[in-house]
């Protein structure tokens, strides 16, 4: 997984009827656009996080599906 400031980190709903958790990639902390990453999510909440399988990251440029 690669990121850049300004990416979409996607996280998936684990149960049935949770919605997926969307936030802004505001800091890359690993090497060459790897994990971790500083997060800001819709509500205001930040992390600092490391995705899981459950986890895409949406690239500004790429089309919506």
């Amino acid at each position: 997984m690669r990121a850049t400031e300004g990416d979409q980190l996607v996280q998936h709903g684990r149960i049935v009827g949770q919605h997926d958790k969307v936030g802004e990639i505001t800091q890359v902390l690993g090497e060459n656009g790897t994990p971790p990453y500083r997060v800001r999510f819709q509500d205001g909440h930040e992390a600092v996080m490391s995705p899981g399988p459950d986890c895409v990251v949406k690239h500004p440029s790429e089309p919506a599906h």
